[in-house]
């Protein structure tokens, strides 16, 4: 049934009030704060049939009433005025990521930080694994006799964990021979292009067999360590809304950020825009508790993908808030990263 407008107004300001307050709304107190032009007694008939159509629950026959998780659908597709970050949160998020903004890894990690500080919820992240990302050069650095550490510079990052075996009578000059020769054939290729390459195949490899496979086989343990990457920031921060006295609901929140699994399947989405996701646990999400929301969206730069971010909470979030930072942070990360 479509919603005359005086009922999705209504149901507007019931949602507003009760994710500012925690309170049953009732019909009086609409009256009073937003509905002084419209009787009690047609605010009433308005709710009850609000209820009527699923909407609204009222917990008690005396009470007001409280947004069932259609209605905070609803109000996050339809009805909820977009909020605007204030000047000083835009520089904040700027300056953060600013100072980062020559490693992808620190902004990254940068990222659940900031929107957990904007929003005051839990915030996580699953840092993306584009195997499409190509790499630009290699360099390698002699860590012992038989030891060199390489550094893989991408478009986006420097992977720098990695060590490789080579020969022991391997000179530096040999050593350093390899390095270009591996960056000539590797630069301008993705990962899966370079992971799929053969070493018989190519004519100017010159016998260092050794060196590419080790250096391919870094490739992959990158790739593979990166899987299932998730990072939270402001866990504590749940203890801040009054639904979590509950130690029943605490436990059930910490069953879901505790497991690497579920917010994997939370995380895990196939879009490439900044578009907001939202999922409440009552529609049937087995990783998320019925009283809690999961909100998120996809980051990109230059059309690679970078992760996807978001908050976990109570289901009467701040929506209006939390939608505004995840489209800012999404925006100016972007900017920033493409211009790099």
């Amino acid at each position: 049934m479509e919603l005359s407008d005086r009922k999705k107004k209504i149901l507007q300001f019931v949602v507003d009030d009760y994710i500012e307050t925690a309170v049953p709304v009732s019909s009086k107190s609409l009256t009073e704060r937003h509905l002084s032009n419209i009787s009690s007694a047609t605010v009433r008939n308005e709710l009850f049939a609000l209820e009527e159509l699923g909407y609204l629950t009222q917990l008690h026959t005396s009470s007001g009433r409280v947004p069932s998780a259609e209605a905070y659908k609803l109000y996050v597709s339809d009805l909820m005025v977009k909020d605007k970050l204030s000047v000083k949160e835009l520089d904040y998020i700027k300056k953060i990521f600013l100072e980062k903004a020559d490693n992808l890894e620190e902004v990254i990690k940068s990222t659940t930080k900031i929107i957990s500080e904007l929003t005051s919820y839990p915030s996580v992240g699953l840092k993306s694994k584009d195997s499409g990302e190509k790499i630009e050069n290699i360099k390698f650095f002699r860590f012992k006799k038989d030891q060199a550490l390489v550094i893989i510079v991408t478009e986006y990052r420097l992977l720098k964990d990695n060590y490789i075996s080579v020969p022991e009578g391997m000179t530096d000059e040999q050593l350093s021979d390899a390095e270009k020769v591996l960056s000539n054939m590797f630069s301008g290729k993705n990962f899966e292009e370079i992971c799929n390459l053969k070493p018989e195949l190519q004519d100017d490899f010159m016998g260092y067999k050794n060196i590419f496979v080790n250096v391919i086989e870094a490739l992959k343990v990158y790739l593979q360590a990166s899987e299932g990457d998730v990072v939270m920031e402001g866990e504590d921060k749940i203890l801040q809304h009054p639904e979590y006295a509950d130690i029943n609901k605490i436990q059930n929140f910490l069953s879901v950020v505790t497991s690497k699994d579920k917010m994997m399947n939370l995380l895990t989405e196939d879009g490439k825009d900044i578009k907001i996701n939202v999922k409440i646990g009552t529609d049937g999400y087995d990783e998320i508790p019925a009283d809690c929301s999961v909100v998120t969206a996809t980051y990109t730069a230059n059309g690679n993908k970078l992760g996807t971010y978001g908050v976990i909470g109570p289901i009467r979030m701040d929506y209006q808030k939390v939608v505004a930072v995840l489209e800012n942070v999404g925006k100016v990360l972007e900017s920033i990263l493409s211009k790099r």
